[in-house]
């Protein structure tokens, strides 16, 4: 049906190839691309002979990027590179007219900052062109906003509080490491918290807000307030709500290792001289740390993801749990990769398919939230991510 190229060669882009492989009605020509071409070939070796090809690309050159969708006939592409690069390859679809799916918001190279405005304002040429973007097409924000809109639709008259809680409780044997870009990770957990709450956003200092919650299939974790992109959008788009917050559990050992290297500036993003040279010291550190896309054959246990959702139906109080269960050691024996990158990238493929499919397609810039969630729900128990309802009150 479409001719997808797929831009990034980490974990996640390894499980976006197998699963658009194991989707190959929908994904007719699979083409892999990154910076890195030896990455790519890696993954090609993982899957049957003939089923993606394989290009080198710079995503930070839009023009690169354009001659190789015209090159290839691409119809969709599937970023997931890094989240600096989204505005490039934004405006590299919009030059070519092809569709465009994201993981995850833009975030700015020179300073710890993400958000949804700069992405939002390529609307209108998005439209111009007759062709979609959908933003955030990952697990969390992803899975998670749709979970948000199935909870409206479904459960509630009004929700008036959403929390999101994202727990992680494998164990991958190294005394530090990222599940996923170690920059982006450690710039994300170690910046302030922030939530919404009565139209307002309120700003707390790092991992100050916390609260004990019993996961399903995992335990009792500590969960600590963090800010996270989708709650940028869902303040939109979800009626009556009144307050959000995002939780995610961390490790005492994680959270000391973090502090330490905060405390010395190994996560700054500024240069500093060393020897006669410029660093950036969390590059530096980038590149001590374990790649992340090698984690998935030493991890063990699970994630669990969801939303609890508290309003109101019919007059009466209403509280539920949506959330998914994955296990890393299963997610690897399917694709290669640990649970972390498989829960990001299969979704990402959901988007995609549900777009060539015309299932989800209007002209513009999305959020997940805005449309039905119901086709997005069932791809996922199709796909590997099964999910569970729980009622609460």
């Amino acid at each position: 049906m479409a001719v997808v190229l797929i831009i990034g060669a980490g974990g996640v882009g390894r499980v976006v190839a197998h699963k658009c492989v194991q989707n190959a009605r929908t994904f007719t020509k699979i083409v892999l691309a990154s910076r890195t071409v030896s990455k790519c070939e890696v993954i090609q070796k993982e899957l049957p002979h003939g089923a993606i090809e394989i290009a080198e690309v710079d995503a930070d050159q839009t023009s690169e990027v354009v001659a190789l969708i015209h090159e290839i006939g691409a119809q969709i592409l599937i970023n997931v590179a890094l989240p600096y690069q989204d505005l490039t390859l934004m405006d590299a679809c919009i030059e070519a007219g092809i569709d465009y799916v994201d993981t995850a918001n833009y975030e700015h190279p020179d300073e710890i900052k993400f958000e949804y405005k700069e992405q939002w304002i390529k609307d209108e040429r998005f439209k111009s062109r007759g062709i979609m973007a959908l933003l955030g097409s990952g697990f969390d924000p992803g899975a998670t906003n749709v979970f948000c809109a199935y909870a409206q639709k479904h459960y509630f008259d009004e929700i008036h509080t959403i929390d999101i809680l994202d727990c992680n409780a494998g164990d991958h044997g190294y005394a530090f490491a990222t599940n996923f870009n170690p920059e982006i990770n450690l710039r994300e957990v170690s910046s302030k918290g922030r939530y919404w709450e009565n139209g307002v956003w309120i700003e707390t200092e790092p991992m100050a807000i916390h609260m004990p919650w019993n996961y399903p299939e995992i335990g009792v974790k500590e969960s600590y307030l963090l800010y996270h992109e989708e709650m940028e959008s869902l303040v939109k788009h979800i009626k009556g709500l009144k307050r959000i917050r995002f939780f995610m559990t961390f490790g005492e050992d994680y959270l000391t290792h973090m502090k330490v290297l905060e405390n010395i500036g190994m996560l700054g993003i500024k240069p500093v001289e060393h020897q006669g040279k410029h660093i950036i010291p969390i590059a530096f550190l980038k590149t001590l740390l374990p790649d992340p896309a090698s984690l998935g054959s030493r991890t063990k246990g699970k994630t669990n993801i969801g939303i609890v959702a508290e309003g109101i139906k019919h007059g009466s109080k209403r509280k539920i749990y949506i959330y998914q269960v994955s296990d890393h050691e299963t997610c690897y024996g399917e694709v290669n990769a640990q649970a972390v990158s498989y829960t990001t990238g299969v979704p990402a493929m959901i988007g995609a398919k549900l777009m060539v499919e015309k299932k989800w397609h209007q002209s513009g810039v999305f959020n997940m939230e805005q449309f039905d969630p119901d086709p997005f729900m069932e791809e996922m128990n199709l796909q590997g991510l099964p999910w569970s309802v729980q009622e609460l009150l």
